[in-house]
C-alpha cells in the first residue's frame, strides 16, 4: 500500500472526526425528542438496513447516535474511495482514534459491509450538516487506479444506492448522489476522475426500475 496515502487517510479522517465530534453536543432540544423513553425506534445489535450487507460495527467514537429520518432528513448519498484496501477501511473505521467512518464499505468483488446504522450520523463527509443528511458509501481502491472500480463493485454499490434512494424517497441524480470532493468545505478528491458517473447512475436507475417491477408484481 502507498504509505503516504495511508497516512493521509488516517490523519485527514482524524482531524475531520474530531472537529465534528466537538460540535455533536450542540443539537437543539427539538432534535433530541427521541431520547425520551418510548420515542426511539427499536434497535437490535447486528441489524442491517441493506439486506445483503454484512454487519461489521465501527467504533462508537466514529459516529453519533440519532434517529434519522425523524430528527434529520436523509436526502443525500456521498460516494467515497478508501485510498486503500477493504480490510484497511474496516480497520480504521473500527479504530476509535480515527475519528471518522462511513455507513457502508463496498469491496471489489461486490461484498458490502454495513458499519453504522442509517439511523445514526456517521462522521464521513467532513461537514456536519452533510453528515446529518447523508449516507456514506466507501469503496475499496485508489482514485488513480481505474481497474479498482470493478463491475461487481459498481453493481453492488448501485443496488445499495437504489435501496437508499427508495427508502428515503429522493432521486438518483448528481444533486443527490455526490462525490466526497463536492461536499462543501472538504479537501478530499474522491472518488476521482476514473469513477464512471454515467455508468453508475444508470445502474442505480436500473436497480430502481427492477425494484418497482418487483413491487408491482408482488
Amino acid at each position: 500500500m502507498d504509505i503516504t496515502r495511508r497516512r493521509l487517510l488516517i490523519a485527514g479522517g482524524t482531524a475531520v472526526g474530531l472537529s465534528i465530534a466537538a460540535t455533536a453536543g450542540r443539537d437543539s432540544a427539538s432534535r433530541l425528542w427521541w431520547r425520551v423513553p418510548g420515542n426511539e425506534k427499536p434497535r437490535k445489535e447486528g441489524d442491517v438496513d441493506h439486506t445483503s450487507a454484512e454487519w461489521v460495527a465501527a467504533s462508537t467514537a466514529n459516529w453519533r447516535r440519532a434517529d434519522r429520518p425523524a430528527d434529520y432528513r436523509v436526502d443525500r448519498i456521498v460516494i467515497h474511495v478508501v485510498q486503500g484496501s477493504y480490510p484497511t477501511a474496516l480497520k480504521v473505521f473500527q479504530d476509535p482514534a480515527h475519528g471518522a467512518a462511513a455507513h457502508y464499505v463496498v469491496r471489489k468483488d461486490g461484498h458490502v459491509a454495513q458499519m453504522i446504522r442509517e439511523l445514526d450520523v456517521a462522521f464521513h463527509a467532513g461537514n456536519q450538516e452533510w453528515n446529518e443528511r447523508s449516507v456514506g458509501i466507501e469503496h475499496e481502491g485508489f482514485v488513480d487506479r481505474p481497474a479498482d472500480f470493478t463491475p461487481q463493485m459498481y453493481r453492488a454499490s448501485a443496488r445499495l444506492a437504489a435501496d437508499i434512494c427508495h427508502r428515503y424517497d429522493f432521486p438518483a441524480d448528481r444533486e443527490h448522489i455526490v462525490p466526497h470532493a463536492k461536499v462543501p468545505g472538504t479537501d478530499h478528491t474522491d472518488p476521482g476522475p476514473h469513477w464512471d458517473w454515467g455508468r453508475y447512475l444508470g445502474m442505480v436507475e436500473e436497480e430502481l426500475r427492477r425494484a418497482r417491477r418487483r413491487r408491482t408484481a408482488g
